[in-house]
């Protein structure tokens, strides 16, 4: 039997600063198309599982080391990435120091989560998920 086509999967992380008042969460704007404001995050590659997934891009685009403290939920909308169907996994984590822009971000903002810039993708409504089932 042949294996079926699936969409690629991808893992994305809430940032809690914690050392911070308030706990801000840290967005990333995307340094490639499609352009906007968005969690850190990206696709999960061979051999890896999808929380090492997790902590590799964010470490990779803000240059936090992030422990992941709870699993927010599976995003599946098949019109949630421009770019063609995406499934992600996201996570709730924690994070203390001063972020720094890498990888696929060209900049980092620490923003209220309750006021957000306009978001890429789904992460709009991924961030109401977020505070609508309360902090962590």
């Amino acid at each position: 039997m042949t294996r079926p086509t699936t969409p690629p999967v991808a893992a994305d992380v809430i940032i809690e600063l914690v050392d911070r008042p308030g706990r801000p969460i840290v967005l990333i704007e995307r340094r490639f198309p499609p352009p906007g404001w968005a969690l850190p995050g990206g696709f999960v590659e061979v051999g890896e599982t999808v929380e090492a997934a997790a902590v590799r891009e964010a470490r990779e685009e803000t240059g936090l080391d992030v422990e992941l403290v709870a699993l927010l939920g599976v995003y599946s909308d098949p019109a949630r990435d421009p770019r063609g169907q995406t499934v992600s996994i996201v996570y709730v984590g924690r994070a203390r120091g001063q972020p720094l822009a890498g990888d696929d971000a060209g900049a980092f903002a620490i923003v209220d989560p309750a006021s957000p810039p306009p978001l890429a993708f789904d992460h709009a409504r991924i961030v109401a998920d977020y505070l609508a089932r309360g902090r962590t």
